[in-house]
C-alpha cells in the first residue's frame, strides 16, 4: 500500500478565507503523489472546514501555472503555488489558491522545523 504524503496547505485567496473558515492553514494527506503522471492530487483533510454554507473535507490540488507539475512541491523552499477545488454539483469547482508543502510532524503532532524546534 502506498504511504500517505502529509500536506500543509496555506490558502491565500480568497483574501477573507481565514475569516470565513476560521483558519488559513489546513492539513491533510494524499496518495496520488505515488503516480508520477497524476496532474492533480486529491487531498483528504484531517479536519474539514465550512465555506459558503457547506462542509469541505476533500480538495483537489492542481498546479497554479500552466506547464508546472505538483512534484515540484518537493523542491520548493516555502511552498508550491496551487489552485484548489472542492466538490460541487457532482464535479470539482476551483475556488481557492494556496501554497502547498510537505508536512513533517513529530510524534506529538506538532510541526517540526529543520533544526528540530517545534512551531
Amino acid at each position: 500500500m502506498t504511504q500517505h504524503l502529509k500536506l500543509r496547505i496555506h490558502v491565500t485567496e480568497p483574501w477573507d478565507f481565514e475569516r470565513i473558515a476560521g483558519t488559513a492553514d489546513i492539513v491533510g494527506w494524499t496518495t496520488d503523489h505515488a503516480v508520477p503522471d497524476n496532474e492533480e492530487w486529491e487531498v483528504h483533510l484531517d479536519e474539514g472546514f465550512d465555506f459558503n454554507g457547506r462542509h469541505i473535507g476533500t480538495l483537489l490540488a492542481g498546479p497554479r501555472y500552466v506547464g508546472e507539475h505538483l512534484v515540484r512541491m518537493f523542491d520548493a523552499v516555502t511552498g508550491f503555488p496551487v489552485r484548489l477545488a472542492h466538490r460541487q454539483d457532482g464535479g470539482w469547482h476551483y475556488a481557492f489558491t494556496a501554497m502547498i508543502s510537505q508536512r513533517h510532524d513529530d510524534h506529538d503532532g506538532a510541526a517540526v522545523t529543520d533544526n528540530g524546534t517545534s512551531i
